[in-house]
């Protein structure tokens, strides 16, 4: 059985680079070329239609062999208006359209609701993401949260998250998610500069933003969550700098601070290209606005939760995202959504024609249906670990001792600044730059040593090369393009 330092041996000096990064680099700007994933992972088995429909029914009949903790994804597939950076965009709003996906949607979630399987638990954590959820109507929304609240065993202590933007906070809309449960919002700001988030789509400026954010945590019945990314268009070190320093001077419970990912062939590709834009940052300087925000944060009383999202305060949990990170039971619903229950990931129909049709014929709405690997629960106590900023060598290494072999990929990164030994391994914050490279490579090394299959994960998305500058007028080289996967996750 061959070893993995002889794997290394036998691969391409740009295989090689696209795993390991490079020997003689700035760990910060320089670890990698490229951040070749999104979100790290591995592929499982595809199944097919046919038996998808007669798998899900034999895992849906099953009753939890214990209460864990649990989640559900909700996915509104509709938009006000298309943000230019955005490669999630469906449907933009009808409300002929949204009134006939929330009866096949409430039909969906009355479909499920008897299984053992979903019933005899717990769901401690439900996310309505999108799309934009807050663009619901009033009425909508109280239909679909009346519907979760009866469909769903919610835990006592359950975290309902939706999410949304700005221009949807107002009264009439807040009112009925506040009288229904809704208990987390999270609010895509992305930049508090007006002009930036009008170059984006963004709708309010940013007066109007910091008072809807006040008005929505004037309730003091959710925890207010924003995200921030980071690498847009014309927003400089100096614009990053006030960005945060407006976050921290705000209402905000906790954040999320997201790297810009310029899609091949999207809208901002294409206004970028075609010099209607100002180019993104690129990844070197994306990894210095990290470094900075991480200092700027943390020394205002921000605590971190994971590798990209921190809080203020106790009222923020980010437990969906925990349990997805983890590797959670994962029930879907809702055209687009993606889930994982019983040792398979799901994923429903993107278009709505066949989601609405086979929901109203009493289908699970299935795009694809992967049996995951069996080393997946290896894989998620590994991202779990990473998502958290360390790698416990040892635990693994009870669970498989010929996961030994990491030792030797790990030191190798210790030398080159990304982690730090001291009983286990904790990224440095160059390390937490890179993550989910590390976290693709760890996996995709755990994969070859426990089942000798080697694959390189690379899907491309296009990023600029320019310069910024940090407070006090240094000038941050030019980087690397980034490459990363397309799909989903938050």
């Amino acid at each position: 059985m061959m070893k993995l330092q002889d794997l290394f041996q036998t691969l391409s000096a740009e295989d090689k680079a696209l795993q390991l990064g490079f020997e003689k680099a700035d760990p910060l700007t320089g670890a990698f070329s490229q951040k070749r994933v999104v979100h790290a992972g591995t592929q499982g088995r595809p199944v097919s239609p046919g038996q998808a429909q007669v798998l899900w029914c034999q895992v849906m009949e099953q009753t939890p062999a214990e209460k864990t903790e649990r989640a559900a994804y909700i996915h509104i597939p509709f938009c006000q208006t298309k943000c230019l950076y955005c490669n999630f965009f469906q449907n933009a709003v009808n409300q002929t359209a949204e009134d006939y996906y929330i009866d096949c949607l409430i039909r969906e979630l009355e479909n499920d609701a008897d299984f053992p399987q979903l019933k005899d638990g717990l769901i401690h954590a439900v996310f309505i993401g999108g799309g934009t959820p807050t663009s619901l109507s009033p009425h909508n929304a109280r239909r679909l949260l009346k519907t979760i609240h009866r469909c769903l065993p919610l835990a006592g202590d359950y975290e309902l998250t939706l999410e949304g933007r700005s221009s949807d906070l107002i009264p009439e809309k807040m009112d009925v998610w506040m009288e229904n449960g809704v208990n987390r919002v999270s609010i895509g700001v992305q930049s508090f500069h007006t002009k930036i988030r009008r170059q984006l789509g963004r709708v309010d400026d940013q007066e109007t933003l910091l008072k809807r954010l006040a008005g929505l945590k004037a309730y003091h019945q959710c925890s207010v969550i924003v995200d921030l990314i980071y690498g847009l268009p014309n927003q400089d070190m100096k614009a990053w700098e006030e960005d945060l320093q407006i976050l921290t001077d705000s209402v905000v419970d906790g954040m999320d601070l997201y790297q810009l990912n310029v899609f091949y062939d999207s809208e901002l590709e294409k206004q970028i290209l075609a010099g209607k834009m100002s180019p993104a940052a690129s990844t070197s300087q994306q990894a210095q606005m990290y470094a900075y925000a991480q200092e700027f944060v943390e020394k205002r009383g921000f605590s971190r939760l994971s590798i990209c999202h921190w809080r203020r305060s106790n009222r923020e949990r980010s437990l969906y995202n925990t349990l997805a990170k983890r590797g959670s039971t994962m029930f879907s619903f809702g055209c687009g959504a993606g889930g994982n229950v019983g040792g398979y990931s799901t994923m429903l129909h993107r278009s709505l024609k066949p989601y609405q049709s086979m929901v109203m014929e009493g289908i699970k709405p299935f795009m694809a249906m992967m049996e995951q690997t069996p080393v997946q629960s290896i894989i998620n106590s590994i991202l779990e670990q990473l998502e958290r900023g360390f790698l416990d060598l040892q635990r693994l290494i009870k669970a498989n001792d010929r996961l030994a072999e990491l030792k030797w990929l790990y030191d190798l990164w210790e030398q080159r600044g990304l982690v730090h030994y001291d009983g286990v391994y904790s990224l440095t914050v160059a390390g937490q730059f890179w993550q989910v490279n590390i976290a693709q490579t760890t996996v995709e090394c755990v994969e070859f040593i426990l089942l000798q299959t080697h694959n390189i994960a690379v899907q491309g998305i296009a990023a600029q090369n320019g310069k910024a500058q940090l407070p006090g007028g240094k000038v941050m080289p030019p980087g690397h393009p980034a490459i990363s996967l397309s799909d989903r996750g938050k």
